[in-house]
């Protein structure tokens, strides 16, 4: 809980930009400052190569605690100062393939952001890893407080400054025309701040390398590494591929649109996000446990019943999200919304179901699963994007975890058997795309807005009732809604 609700408070402070960021520049500029984030998240996957799961799972034995620290870290320095050196050196390259040529210095900025971040991952899991939760929570929320500051600091302070006084010292740091390129530099500043305030924890490995040891862990976490990138591909990649392959007169304007409406599937993938933070090491220590698949199988009811409210709270009101969009340009985007948020319930169950093969070492397993996703998505955005735009690549995203969440149950049930209570769970799902569904009709009979509203409560309210009593048992053993419950 402490970890889950500390990520989404850093997270949907993050999500609070929106709006301004939305107001503050084109359409345009937000696409392209997506794109760049686009390459951020695929190549902190490389820089890591899956130690932060791996580091959960040999940490557990406490005779070799000490030396996995150490061996992880060391490992990690020496890949990051290799890998951003590189990425610096062939910046060129790397900005031909999003198509930013003229802008390479926001890739050297970039390895900056990605290299810091590397050295701090595995600086945070020891913080989750010895229950700091505080700590873990202060640090992160504050580097995300620098970053807001620094972006309205560079977006509204200094263009004031800049037309109010020209001659202000401030205004040595700011060059008009530059707010993407600001972005990336108060991104920066935070991925500097964060690991300052963690050089405690980052120095407190020891200067020594179990090679054995490492073989070991990369042996475990390479597949990780495969199943990073295929999620990476399937989470951000479309963003790319949309610059590549769209036909619009312009592409950035559309990748702004669908990274918008994206942004719209914000309680769902906060609280999947959240969710990845606390659930991965409280698996792991499950395990340890007597009969910890029944503690799975819990822990997926309460998932899907809590992504179904989301769901039906974020496409039952999406008049009213909308304006989260500050522009009304975003909103010819908002089809692709319940398509997203489906995606995204995929995606977290899919996170569910991927203990089977993390406890079970075969994480080959998740690897072959996440490149099958890759793969989808790769094969309908190449073939529908040129044809429909952005809705290619929601569509692509629904398919791909979709498939990836049936494969990885199918799988799973055979080599390590958790008793989920599937067909119910399948249940609440079809039940709040139907309710949307019935949403929908509802509104074209033209009674107003605020019919439309009263409908959509009373559609969920039903199903916050019909939940109550068909789990009433499972609820009333809950340590603090179980006392309003009989």
């Amino acid at each position: 809980m402490w970890y889950g609700v500390s990520s989404i408070a850093a997270r949907f402070l993050n999500y609070l930009l929106t709006p301004y960021l939305t107001d503050a520049l084109l359409t345009s500029a937000y696409g392209e400052m997506q794109l760049i984030y686009s390459l951020i998240p695929f190549l902190n996957i490389l820089f890591t190569y899956g130690l932060e799961t791996a580091y959960f799972r040999y940490i557990q034995k406490k005779e070799q605690a000490a030396d996995v620290y150490d061996t992880i870290t060391v490992s990690l320095i020496i890949s990051t100062v290799s890998l951003t050196t590189l990425m610096i050196l062939f910046r060129g390259a790397i900005a031909d393939i999003i198509s930013l040529q003229d802008h390479t210095e926001y890739i050297t900025w970039c390895a900056f952001i990605i290299g810091l971040d590397a050295l701090t991952t595995i600086a945070f899991a020891k913080l989750r890893h010895d229950n700091r939760p505080v700590k873990y929570a202060v640090i992160r929320i504050s580097g995300i407080l620098v970053y807001i500051a620094l972006t309205i600091f560079f977006l509204s302070v200094c263009p004031r400054i800049a037309k109010d006084n020209p001659d202000h010292f401030l205004l040595l740091f700011y060059k008009p025309g530059m707010e993407v390129g600001y972005l990336i530099l108060a991104n920066v500043a935070q991925s500097l701040f964060t690991f300052i305030l963690l050089r405690k924890e980052f120095f407190a490995f020891r200067w020594r390398f179990n090679k054995t040891l490492w073989r070991e862990i990369m042996r475990y976490s390479m597949p990780l590494l495969i199943v990073g990138f295929g999620g990476m591909v399937n989470e951000t990649m479309d963003r790319i591929m949309l610059r590549w392959w769209s036909t619009s007169a312009d592409p950035l304007t559309e990748i702004g649109i669908y990274s918008g409406c994206y942004k719209l599937s914000i309680l769902i993938t906060l609280f999947v996000q959240a969710f990845r933070m606390g659930a991965e090491p409280f698996f792991f220590k499950q395990s340890q446990g007597e009969h910890p698949q029944r503690t799975y199988a819990r822990v997926m009811k309460f998932f899907v019943i809590a992504v179904c409210l989301m769901f039906l709270v974020v496409v039952l009101y999406l008049d009213i999200w909308k304006h989260f969009l500050s522009r009304e340009t975003y909103w010819t985007g908002l089809r692709v919304v319940p398509i997203l948020l489906l995606a995204n319930m995929f995606l977290g169950i899919y996170y569910n179901l991927s203990i089977w093969y993390k406890v079970t070492n075969r994480t080959r397993a998740g690897a072959t699963i996440t490149f099958i996703g890759a793969g989808i998505t790769l094969l309908i955005n190449f073939l529908f994007i040129p044809s429909f735009g952005y809705m290619a690549c929601a569509w692509a995203t629904f398919l791909c975890y979709g498939t990836m969440m049936v494969l990885s149950f199918v799988w799973g049930q055979k080599v390590y058997r958790i008793p989920y209570a599937w067909k119910k769970l399948v249940a609440y799902i079809v039940i709040v795309v139907l309710l949307y569904g019935i949403a929908i009709l509802f509104s074209k009979i033209g009674l107003g807005t605020a019919a439309n509203f009263a409908f959509s409560t009373l559609l969920l309210a039903l199903f916050g009732w019909f939940i109550l009593n068909v789990e009433k048992k499972e609820f009333s053993r809950m340590p603090v809604i179980g006392k309003f419950i009989r």
